[in-house]
């Protein structure tokens, strides 16, 4: 019974952290477990619309490649969640039409001590201007360690440079040990 209760209370808390996601007219949704399989079927789909949808081969271009580092973020840090007998391992993706142009929005679970390291790095990179960026890219490319799930934050920098956009995020607490992280990235046209 505490298990199906743990359960329904995941299942509960995720969904709506996925429907505040959705934001404009939503092109590409997906809600479930992350893996390289989702990624790659999720990516063909998109350029497929996309291809239907802009004629503009700029802006299909630099949304498709926020969209791939955004899918990349999401299937390299997704962080798996303990629920009774089982490791979940979630995310959501939403890509949307707004006013201004497109609305990339990922979520998925991480552990509660990298929210504020996460939300440290994005505050920098979003203080930063576009030369400061630029400077700031090549000194983490050059200068900093790895993490073991490979980046030392060079996709969120590089999100931000191709964009010219501030990164938007949002933590949400599911436990004391884990949040809901939600990145939005804005493609203006």
């Amino acid at each position: 019974m505490q298990a199906e209760k743990q359960r329904s209370s995941m299942s509960d808390f995720l969904n709506q952290c996925y429907a505040q996601m959705h934001k404009g007219d939503i092109i590409v949704a997906y809600k479930g477990t992350i893996n390289a399989d989702v990624i790659a079927d999720t990516l063909g789909l998109v350029e497929t619309k996309l291809d239907d949808l802009l004629e503009h081969s700029l802006v299909r271009k630099k949304l498709y490649n926020v969209l791939v580092e955004c899918l990349q973020n999401l299937y390299h840090h997704v962080d798996s969640v303990q629920v009774s007998d089982s490791s979940q391992n979630f995310g959501a993706f939403v890509l949307s039409r707004t006013d201004t142009g497109y609305r990339i929005s990922t979520g998925n679970m991480v552990k509660s001590d990298k929210s504020l390291i996460l939300k440290e790095k994005i505050d920098k990179i979003n203080s930063l201007s576009k030369d400061e960026l630029k400077d700031f890219y090549k000194f983490v490319l050059n200068n900093q360690t790895f993490s073991e799930k490979g980046g030392g934050g060079l996709g969120l920098i590089d999100m931000a440079r191709k964009t010219g956009n501030k990164l938007e995020y949002q933590f949400s607490s599911f436990n004391p040990e884990f949040d809901f992280f939600n990145l939005n990235v804005l493609i203006t046209e």
